[in-house]
């Protein structure tokens, strides 16, 4: 069976043919320790499964029950199924907690239904963080491979158009210019920079435009305690305040992670992002998702 668990799943589900068989499982609850959370989602298909809900039994008695469903004609079926787990008398697995998915037959949608979905599924993409990233070079195209996996979206920043790769996830959207400032002016509210890109010269400008905006949920700057000092003496010149200069994350990445190739530093850095996301999760509403899809 062909996994496709680096795949997204929403991706896959708008590649699809029209009316082509599918199931699109979320999960939508979760109590105790389970191998995925709340709004974790996958599709599947006769021959391929696109991301993962966690893996293991649950999975497996997941893509079963979609598959035994694929099996049969959409035109008198109800268009979902729901199922109650729990993971350790039911799966044999120790994770001990219990899990409630929901099973959706797409190609019983109409039109309309269809529309709604994905008006559904964009916005709840929207909620999650959002990282404008200044910089292709190596390390930043490291990082986009790690965190493209991850939940989040990231607006990917550079003059060199020739860096970015052929094909990203929905998830990544690439931004061309010779001016980026214009894209930290423009940017959302509540969002996450994270500068690094081939020229101190741009880096400062960047920095200073950042610090300026005062509605950034963080900002990093790739660099050395040296670099630092350096650019808050220059932004202090240019009448940024040192309380801004304090929300300044430089060097960024975890502590304990002192390795200086690009992988090694994305990683630092991604896992920083992360245990910043974490703090503030931002779940849809599944109550909803479930009476509108029925």
């Amino acid at each position: 069976m062909p996994i496709n668990s680096h795949t997204s799943w929403l991706e896959s589900l708008q590649a699809l043919p029209e009316n082509a068989p599918a199931i699109l499982i979320t999960v939508t609850a979760a109590k105790g320790s389970t191998p995925r959370g709340t709004g974790t989602r996958m599709l599947v298909t006769a021959q391929h499964q696109y991301d993962t809900i966690g893996g293991g039994h649950l999975e497996w008695k997941a893509i079963a029950h979609a598959r035994l469903w694929l099996a049969e004609s959409a035109e008198h079926n109800a268009a979902t199924r729901h199922l109650d787990l729990a993971l350790g008398p039911s799966l044999g697995q120790c994770c001990g907690g219990a899990v409630s998915i929901m099973l959706e037959r797409t190609d019983s949608w109409t039109t309309e239904q269809k529309l709604a979905r994905y008006a559904e599924f964009q916005q709840q993409q929207a909620q999650l963080p959002h990282l404008y990233l200044f910089g292709a070079g190596h390390v930043g195209s490291a990082l986009v491979n790690v965190l493209q996996q991850t939940p989040c979206r990231i607006t990917w920043v550079d003059e060199r158009d020739h860096l970015f790769p052929a094909h990203l996830p929905l998830s990544v959207q690439t931004e061309a210019t010779d001016c980026p400032e214009d894209v930290v002016v423009h940017a959302e509210a509540g969002a996450y920079f994270l500068v690094m890109t081939h020229h101190h010269g741009l880096d400062l400008l960047l920095s200073e435009h950042i610090l300026r905006k005062n509605d950034a949920a963080w900002f990093g700057l790739i660099g050395s305690q040296t670099k630092r000092a350096r650019f808050e003496h220059r932004l202090r010149e240019r009448q940024i305040s040192a309380a801004r200069l304090a929300t300044m994350v430089c060097p960024v990445g975890i502590d304990g992670i002192t390795g200086k190739e690009p992988g090694v530093i994305a990683i630092a850095i991604a896992a920083q992002l992360l245990q910043l996301w974490a703090k503030t999760p931002t779940l849809p509403d599944f109550a909803s998702i479930t009476h509108t899809a029925e």
